[in-house]
């Protein structure tokens, strides 16, 4: 095994025996964020498998393929969930949040590993930058099943318009942050202001709790 499953094995142990401690409400949430771990290790799977398959570079495939792996994969464990055991729509949509934040932590833990701790300003706007970009593609996809999941007829296009504009903003979010420089701050700053704007807009009117 390399450096990434060891990781997810030392990430995924306490939460593991922690599912198996909490109540309910907390035991779902923490199985979301697993969800969320384990969807980021597939989508590095899968990513480099189509990379080597389509013999591209990092920097292209990180820019053509990952967005959309990583996005299909985030958004499997939800609709599984939908679809098997019906639930309340908040639940869902909180669960969507909660994968997110679990791909987005384990994504920024490889990349510490990978890439060293040496920079605290550096590994602050990729943790910030990355959280915030993966939450906001969750929270675009939560809002898209809010308002399509009720609909039998939109449920299909609806969704697959909503992969598509999440796959879209990643794949734009990943050529700025990829670029050096002023490019890449103002990239990774794209989405922290989309979410806070996004909290501040929608304070006290949603509540997915």
């Amino acid at each position: 095994m390399t450096y990434v499953e060891n990781t997810f094995i030392c990430l995924a142990a306490p939460l593991l025996l922690a599912v198996l401690c909490l109540k309910k409400d907390w035991r779902r949430a923490l199985i979301f964020l697993l969800s969320g771990m384990t969807s980021c290790l597939l989508s590095a799977y899968v990513s480099s498998y189509f990379t080597m398959v389509f013999k591209l570079d990092p920097v292209t495939a990180s820019h053509e393929i990952v967005p959309a792996v990583e996005e299909i994969i985030k958004i499997l464990p939800v609709l599984f969930y939908l679809l098997v055991f019906e639930p309340l729509k908040k639940h869902s949509i909180s669960g969507i949040l909660m994968v997110a934040v679990g791909f987005a932590t384990f994504e920024n833990v490889c990349f510490m590993t990978s890439n060293g701790t040496g920079e605290l300003f550096d590994l602050l706007i990729r943790g910030f930058g990355t959280g915030a970009m993966h939450v906001v593609c969750g929270a675009m996809v939560a809002v898209g099943l809010f308002f399509l999941w009720d609909r039998a007829w939109l449920r299909a296009t609806g969704l697959f318009a909503v992969l598509c504009t999440v796959i879209t903003f990643h794949a734009v979010f990943n050529v700025l942050v990829s670029r050096p420089g002023i490019i890449s701050w103002i990239g990774s700053a794209v989405p922290l202001t989309i979410l806070l704007a996004g909290l501040i807009l929608l304070q006290g009117k949603m509540d997915f709790s």
